[in-house]
């Protein structure tokens, strides 16, 4: 495995709509390996493939704060949204700023595991907030243009 460098904006790969995934193969294996590895170096609880340089639609997110508790999504697709939620987010592409993002607070999603075995998936709170900013990564989307009030670092809790 492997810990790869972080894309930063305004890294033109960060804007791009990513490849669907077709090959569900050892280098994709590989890929989710490292994505993770790179995601626990820089403290992060989701990253896309486009982060490290890679425009394929793959994402992961792991919010368990005691254990591991990875959820890899490959050509993920939102299928499900209710109701909203309002809180601060930030991103490991783009250090140091952090804003109020509306997103959805309950969200279903049908994506495929590293072996092509097709998923569907319900989330609500912080982890369908998760999801939703790496899926949004997949579609060249980044948080800052959903930003409805930046917050200072000092702010955070």
């Amino acid at each position: 495995m492997a810990i790869h460098p972080i894309v930063h904006y305004p890294n033109k790969i960060l804007n791009i709509k990513c490849e669907r995934v077709s090959n569900f193969d050892v280098e994709l294996h590989r890929l989710l390996d490292d994505m993770y590895e790179t995601m626990i170096a820089e403290d992060g609880v989701g990253l896309a493939a486009p982060q490290i340089g890679c425009c394929r639609q793959i994402a992961i997110v792991d919010i368990g704060e005691e254990k591991k508790e990875l959820i890899e999504m490959v050509n993920p697709e939102l299928i499900m949204k209710k109701g909203y939620q309002v809180d601060i987010e930030g991103c490991l592409s783009i250090p140091g700023v952090y804003g109020k993002v509306t997103r959805s607070s309950v969200i279903g999603i049908r994506a495929f595991d590293r072996y092509g075995n097709e998923f569907s998936l319900t989330a609500e709170g912080y982890l369908a907030r998760a999801i939703q900013h790496e899926i949004d990564h997949l579609h060249g989307i980044l948080f800052i243009s959903k930003v409805t009030e930046y917050v200072d670092e000092s702010e955070l809790e």
